[in-house]
């Protein structure tokens, strides 16, 4: 499940991200969701507002300094891994103690 919580600081983050806008430049294709219950693997991410909540911090920050590329797209079927051998999956999951 992917709850991400947008950190201000590289130093609190679980994953650094960088969004692009080309899909073929991406690793992972994600599709933003409006409830915790549709927040499903790597690919559906419910953003919220409660660092508490949160299964995941993120850091948005440029290409360079990036571990991960990510591109939004507009349905479920489109969100996933681009390269599925190269996947970091559960990159997402949750570090807080919670499932």
């Amino acid at each position: 499940m992917a709850r991400i919580y947008q950190v201000q600081t590289m130093g609190e983050a679980d994953v650094r991200v960088a969004l692009v806008g080309d899909r073929g430049q991406a690793d992972l294709w994600v599709h933003r969701v409006g409830s915790w219950g549709l927040a499903q693997g790597d690919a559906r991410w419910f953003i919220t507002r409660d660092r508490n909540d949160a299964t995941c911090w993120v850091y948005f920050c440029s290409i360079g300094m990036a571990e991960l590329l990510v591109c939004f797209v507009d349905s479920y079927g489109e969100a996933g891994w681009r390269d599925p051998s190269r996947a970091k999956k559960g990159c997402f999951a949750s570090r807080r103690g919670f499932g």
